[in-house]
Parts: C-alpha cells; sequence; structure tokens
C-alpha cells in the first residue's frame, strides 16, 4: 500500500495530503497566497515607476530595503511561535500585509513607501515560516511530501498569478496597474479566511511529545553553533534561485549570442518542472540519509549548471540557446533537491521541543541570499567572466561537502545515547 501511495498522482495527493482536511486547506491557501505574489512580482515595478513615478535608483533601495527587512521576519516569526499558536499567527501576517498593499495604493511619497513596503516584506517572510511550521506539526513524518505538494501549489499559483498580471499589464493603464496591486492585496484577505477554516496543528508542541525523564534546556538557536553554521551553509545554498532569475537571463544577453526570446523560456522550464518533479524529487531526500545525500547532488548539479554557463560564451547562437537551456533544467533541479532537503535538515537539526525558534532562525539563510545573492552575481562572478562561474560552481560544491559532513556529525551526535543528544532526537 505504501508502494501505491507513493505512486498516486499530483492530483490525487493534493486532495489527500499528509495532515489531512487543515493540509488540504492550508495548500489551498498558499496557492492563493502565492497567485497574489505572482501579481505583484510581474506588476510592482512598474507600478512603482508609472503611477508612483519613483525613479529607478529609489526603487532599488526601496525593494532593496524590504528584503533587508524581510530577513528580520523569519526569526521573529518562529520566537513568536514558541509563545503563541501558529494558526492566528499566519492569519496575521495575511492581513498585516493586507493592510500595506491596500496602504501602498494610497502612499506617494518614497518615504512612507519604504516603510510600508518593508513591513509587507517583513510579514511575507514570517508568513513562509508560519507555514513551515503549520506543516511540520500537521504533516508530522511525512513532511517532506508535504513540503513537495506546497512547492507543487505555490509555482501554480505563481504562474497563475503571473499571467493574470499579464492581462492587466497588456492595457498599460494606471488603473490596470492598480487592480493587480489590488488584486494581491486581496489574495491576502481570501488566505486569512482559508486559514480561519483549520484547526491548530498538533496542538502547541513542534515536536513529538518530551519523554517521561526530563530533559535538560537547551541553548536556544542563538547559541548553538552547530545549527548556527548549518544556517549559514545554507545561505549559498539557496542561490539557485538567483542564478536562474538573475544569472542566466543577464548571462544571456549580455555575453551570449542566444536569442533575447529565450528569457521567458527559464521561468516556464522552472515553474513546470517543479509543478511536475517535486513530488517525485522529495523522496530522494524524506529522511535524514537521503536529505545529507541531497546537499551533496546539489553542489554537483550547481556546479555543472556553472560550468554551462562559462562554457556557453564560446558557442555559437543555436548551442548557446541549448546549453542555456540545460543550464535552465540543472539548476531547476538543484532547486528541487534544495527546497526539500534544507527544509528537512533544519527540522531534523532542531531539538524537538525549540523547532519553533530554531526554524526562524534557518529561515534566514533563504532572506540573506535574495539581498545578497543577485549583488554577488552581478558585481563579482558576472564581473569575472566564465571564470567567475567556474569559480562559483567549485565554491558551492566545496561548501556542500562540508554542509553534508558537518549534518552528518550533528545527526550522529543526535542519534547517540546520553543526556545531552536526548532533547534533540527524533
Amino acid at each position: 500500500m505504501g508502494r501505491v501511495r507513493e505512486q498516486a498522482g499530483l492530483l490525487a495527493q493534493l486532495r489527500n495530503p499528509p495532515g489531512g482536511r487543515d493540509a488540504r486547506i492550508m495548500l489551498r491557501a498558499l496557492a492563493v497566497d502565492r497567485t497574489g505574489t505572482g501579481l505583484w512580482a510581474a506588476s510592482s515595478v512598474l507600478y512603482l515607476t508609472f503611477v508612483t513615478h519613483l525613479s529607478a535608483q529609489q526603487i532599488g533601495v526601496l525593494l532593496g530595503t524590504a528584503g533587508v527587512a524581510g530577513i528580520a521576519g523569519s526569526p521573529l516569526a518562529g520566537r513568536l511561535a514558541t509563545r503563541f499558536p501558529v494558526r492566528p499567527l499566519l492569519i496575521g501576517c495575511h492581513l498585516l500585509r493586507l493592510v500595506t498593499l491596500t496602504l501602498v495604493l494610497l502612499c506617494t511619497r518614497f518615504e512612507a513607501l519604504l516603510v510600508v513596503v518593508a513591513v509587507t516584506y517583513l510579514g511575507d517572510r514570517a508568513a513562509k515560516t508560519l507555514e513551515m511550521l503549520f506543516a511540520t506539526r500537521a504533516a508530522g513524518e511525512r513532511r517532506a511530501a508535504y513540503q513537495a505538494l506546497s512547492r507543487s501549489a505555490a509555482n501554480a499559483g505563481y504562474g497563475l498569478g503571473a499571467g493574470l498580471a499579464a492581462i492587466g499589464l497588456a492595457a498599460g493603464t494606471e488603473d490596470a496597474y492598480r487592480a493587480l496591486i489590488l488584486g494581491n492585496a486581496l489574495s491576502f484577505l481570501v488566505a486569512a479566511a482559508l486559514v480561519w477554516r483549520t484547526g491548530e496543528p498538533g496542538g502547541r508542541a513542534v515536536g513529538p511529545k518530551p519523554a517521561e525523564a526530563p530533559r535538560p534546556r537547551t541553548k536556544g538557536p542563538w547559541r548553538d553553533r552547530g545549527y548556527l553554521r548549518f544556517v549559514l551553509l545554507d545561505i549559498p545554498m539557496n542561490l539557485d534561485d538567483s542564478v536562474l532569475g538573475v544569472g542566466l537571463p543577464l548571462w544571456l544577453v549580455t555575453r551570449t549570442s542566444a536569442p533575447h526570446a529565450l528569457v521567458p523560456a527559464f521561468l516556464v522550464i522552472n515553474t513546470v518542472l517543479v509543478v511536475l518533479l517535486q513530488l517525485a524529487v522529495s523522496r530522494r531526500a524524506e529522511g535524514p540519509r537521503k536529505a545529507v545525500r541531497a546537499v551533496l547532488l546539489y553542489g554537483v548539479l550547481l556546479f555543472v549548471t556553472c560550468a554551462l554557463l562559462a562554457a556557453s560564451t564560446a558557442c555559437g547562437t543555436w548551442t548557446a540557446a541549448g546549453v542555456l537551456l540545460a543550464a535552465a533544467v540543472l539548476v531547476t533541479m538543484a532547486e528541487l533537491m534544495r527546497s526539500v532537503s534544507s527544509w528537512e535538515l533544519a527540522v531534523l537539526l532542531a531539538p524537538p521541543d525549540e523547532r519553533a525558534a530554531y526554524l526562524g532562525v534557518a529561515g534566514m539563510s533563504q532572506s540573506i541570499q535574495k539581498s545578497a545573492g543577485p549583488p554577488l552575481l552581478t558585481g563579482v562572478v558576472m564581473a569575472a567572466g566564465p571564470a567567475g562561474w567556474l569559480a562559483l560552481g567549485v565554491a558551492v560544491a566545496g561548501l556542500a561537502v562540508w554542509q553534508r559532513r558537518c549534518c552528518e556529525g550533528r545527526l550522529a551526535q543526535m542519534e547517540a545515547p546520553g543526556p545531552v543528544a536526548q532533547p534533540a532526537r527524533q
């Protein structure tokens, strides 16, 4: 029966996900949320340019500051989740973003928009961490399968939002831009209403019930050097996001003769592969041993991606196009591995009684990468030419080996008998 369940189709598993009814409703809320995100991603720069009349420099400062503010959202959400139930906190994040996106429609001054958009991004990152905590509690040992389903639902929603945005952008009027921002705001209202229909997953506890014997209190994530090392090493393990969204398009346009019309194909390839393959790939990263092996595979995939980018400059037009499309496929496969393994290890390496706080800190990796990754690629890697890509690939592969060894060591300590390892044991 287990084998049959594993081979069930994506739609069947979406109808009956790990976690039951509440998980199914949460997946719908996540898809609605990401549909709004697709609207924002496709229209925000144009809205800020043509409706609020900000300069390119002001937009850069605004979005950069918002990205930095978003970094604080994950640990803040994790901290709050140790004191309050996840469900009302997540509803609060959705409603917070509903208010701030509505204020975006009302604000015209740069200073006001800076604050409002920064709070929006903070709420966005906090919501993602709370969604992770909800899944960890609701799906239990099948959290990797739930994560795969959530990635498929999120990418489908994001693609739908981007497609709807294309209709509004085709109109090109200020009212059309405002309608897209309002659509994003309303998506948070619908998502909050859906979350309201769920129950608090697994009570207040994040992990298994405490053992009969009293457990010594751990020192918390900020003083846990082993866990902080994992979080720091996980930052470069998220670089696939910047490679796909920034590196591939800019490299094609500036360093190869491949047709520029190929750029949208990178996003299409990524979206389709994530929706179709995330569930299958998740089985390669479910559980501690598979998750650790997936880290090494991520390093290999990203190294080959970087090598293809370096080689594309010496190719003719259509050969370069084929090489870059292959790079898009490989970086997407790396993303599929990373999206499950990073989350699985963040859960497994944290003490069960303090997972909320620990996962809040782990959630910073993606936020930091989103702020630091694009300038690293444009200012260092791409500036160095093909050698820069090769150096990046070697560096990430080396860090993947290091992270694998660190995770294996920590897991071995947690599995060893003794009162010190007992709080973090699965």
